[in-house]
């Protein structure tokens, strides 16, 4: 049957809804609105606004443009337009927004899903209660609850929904890092009661449940993602929440069967303020490697620590090697260049971007200027203790901006003489940011090279690294001074860090995974000496290689019948030239002219003899074509490439920045779990 239009009271002209309630724009009173119920505001009127009561009796329906809901039917419905107006009102084709708002009212409120009207009543489906009807569901509403509660209606929210709601709640602490704690504040509750009708606000106990789950469901999909890969790489990230609140976040990198580079995180560990030590945190490592099943499975740890707490002989019970994360390096080098010169540049370069940006007088005076010389309308950037690389933004950001800041300190309408004197910075220390400014920008780049998530970034580092020591820290004729000195002292830092000079740098990770990297494999950065003794090195890992591929037996024969296949399990070429050719091939195969090699040493001459792809080539796309080439070096180049450059990845980006600023405020008890379902979603 179809619902008859509603008839709309002309005590709206005076009333408008706000949520759950109507406000009076007479005298601006709010009164609790009810199910459609205009009583309330009828009595309103008449007490408080008599001489402008709504003479309902006098109103007459006027036709427009409300399409009724026919109930229970699908098919297509006549469409009745009715509504009520007032007679001093105008019927246009558009509509004003209140009359909008009295549309979206006469929306079919789910009551009627277990109600049917009948005349002045409406008669309940499943008991056959009768109850009078004026216009208000209320009556409806509690009839369901008390006498039908587990059919009660929810207005198109249904417990299901419900459900779904605290798992949304869940995953958004999950995915912005929050405190559990959220769910306990009052205006989160405010937001979800007046969202969510009859939602029940779960509890922290509720939602720490709920995470725990996830946590435990992430948990048994990466055991048995480590249970397949053959290597793994670690690294130990280092950060602090509060003072006295130290951790130590461990996480792991594979390579997966089709190539694919992969990382998560394994567990954070609280450190005490006691337990800063070698033998601490060695135990913290070893013990998550045993916990996750991954003992024998290290290649290397890469670390930012600063302290030299893990070194290669740490401890004797760790069968990997240590790397320190080379933007820590870097930070490191770049801290042991700046003189006392450009720390004095950098303070007053970062005393003049702090004055306009709490002046807001100079703040509009610069845009202004900006305008005038068609500069772009950029702000300044100041700089952060913590990262170095901001220095070379608030660089760069001054020198486009120069000249507009100098017109705003010269102009005594805005900066006072003595403030101009103070803020404003001399010509041959504009001349230093302007030399000193590149320097910083080649150091920035490599940084961001290295620590970009989606790439192979071990391989890069000795590349880069004796690029910058050759090249780009080389100090030129026109440098000046301070820069000179900043770039030498740099260099002298970069190669006690990265150990250059040594007789053991061909054993390095970082330098192993730059030969197993099609793009640097011919090591042009190096000596002739350092070439010869890192192609020995992979000579000698290879061999170990055999030696455990040997014991293994049936995977390795199995390798071996793909490379060197049976005579009898080859199939007769489908043309043939003579019967010469034919028996040579069955004689030593179709892969012997390939460059398909078997045997170790030969893998490694073919590979290194073999075109390197140029520098936008992902290297484990180069392998994933060219593995079943050299196999054994394929299986290396799993085990090596596999190290991330620095310890948190996207260290540089703002996603990286933003999780690390996250982090900090998570309360001690949830901070392992936290992380966990956040960096393995």
């Amino acid at each position: 049957m179809k619902r008859t239009g509603r008839r709309r009271s002309s005590v709206w002209d005076c009333f408008e809804q706000v949520g759950n309630f109507v406000r009076c724009m007479k005298c601006d009173a709010t009164l609790k609105y009810c199910g459609g119920a205009t009583s309330s505001m009828m009595n309103h009127m008449s007490r408080h606004h008599p001489s402008t009561t709504p003479p309902d009796e006098d109103e007459k329906p006027v036709i427009c443009t409300v399409q009724c809901i026919e109930e229970e039917s699908t098919g297509h419905s006549d469409i009745m337009q009715v509504a009520i107006m007032s007679p001093n009102m105008s019927l246009t084709n558009n509509p004003t927004e209140r009359e909008y708002g009295e549309r979206k009212r006469l929306k079919r409120s789910s009551v009627w899903d277990i109600f049917i009207k009948v005349d002045d009543e409406v008669h309940c489906t499943m008991c056959d209660t009768k109850l009078k009807y004026r216009s208000s569901t209320t009556s409806m509403m509690y009839h369901i609850k008390n006498k039908h509660p587990d059919t009660m209606p929810s207005d198109g929210v249904s417990l299901a929904t419900h459900a779904e709601v605290t798992e949304l709640i869940s995953r958004m602490i999950e995915k912005d890092m929050l405190p559990i704690s959220v769910v306990s504040g009052e205006g989160f509750r405010e937001l979800l009661a007046y969202t969510v009708h009859n939602y029940k606000m779960p509890s922290a106990g509720d939602i720490t449940r709920l995470i725990e789950g996830h946590f435990h469901e992430k948990m048994e999909e990466l055991v048995m993602q480590l249970g397949r890969v053959e290597k793994v790489a670690l690294t130990a990230d280092f950060w602090t929440a509060l003072p006295f609140q130290r951790y130590i976040t461990v996480s792991c990198s594979f390579i997966t069967e089709d190539w694919q580079g992969k990382s998560a995180v394994l567990r954070t560990h609280k450190l005490s303020s006691d337990s800063h030590t070698t033998d601490t945190i060695t135990e913290r490592l070893l013990n998550t490697v045993q916990t996750w099943g991954i003992a024998g499975k290290v290649t290397a740890c890469v670390h930012n620590n600063t302290q030299d707490v893990l070194s290669a002989n740490a401890c004797a019970r760790v069968t990997w090697d240590y790397a320190t994360c080379f933007a820590t390096t870097l930070q490191l080098a770049v801290s042991d260049g700046l003189s006392e010169d450009l720390v004095r540049i950098i303070v007053a370069a970062g005393r003049l971007v702090k004055h306009f940006s709490h002046s807001l007088l100079a703040s509009e005076a610069l845009e202004q200027k900006q305008v005038q010389m068609c500069l772009p309308q950029h702000k300044l950037i100041q700089s952060s203790k913590a990262r170095w690389d901001t220095i070379c933004d608030m660089f760069e950001r001054l020198l486009e901006q120069r000249w507009a800041i100098k017109a705003v300190l010269s102009d005594r309408t805005i900066t006072h003489r003595q403030e101009a004197q103070t803020l404003e910075i001399e010509d041959d220390c504009w001349q230093i940011i302007e030399n000193f400014t590149p320097v910083l920008a080649t150091l920035k780049w490599a940084t961001t090279v290295i620590s970009a998530e989606t790439e192979v970034s071990i391989s890069n580092i000795y590349p880069i690294t004796f690029s910058l020591i050759q090249t780009h820290l080389v100090p030129k004729e026109n440098d000046v001074e301070q820069v000179s000195e900043f770039k030498l002292k740099v260099q002298k830092s970069l190669r006690n860090h990265m150990e250059v000079d040594s007789n053991d740098l061909a054993s390095k990770p970082a330098l192993i995974a730059s030969m197993l990297d099609p793009r640097h494999k011919h090591l042009s950065f190096l000596t002739p000496t350092g070439r010869l003794a890192a192609k020995v090195k992979l000579h000698e890992l290879v061999s170990k290689l055999d030696v455990i591929t040997t014991t293994v037996g049936p995977k390795d024969e199995q390798q071996e019948t793909l490379i060197t296949p049976d005579i009898s399990q080859v199939a007769m070429p489908s043309q043939m030239r003579s019967d010469t050719k034919n028996t040579m091939v069955l004689l030593l195969g179709d892969n012997y002219s390939s460059s398909y090699a078997t045997d170790s040493e030969a893998q490694v001459d073919y590979y290194l003899r073999d075109i390197a792809p140029s520098l936008d080539i992902n290297p484990l796309d180069w392998w994933r074509v060219n593995g079943p080439r050299f196999p054994k070096l394929a299986t290396l180049a799993r085990h090596y490439l596999c190290v991330p450059g620095v310890s948190l990845p996207s260290l540089l980006s703002e996603a990286g920045q933003t999780f690390a600023t996250m982090r900090t405020r998570l309360s001690p008890e949830h901070v392992d779990m936290m992380i966990f379902v956040n960096r393995n979603a």
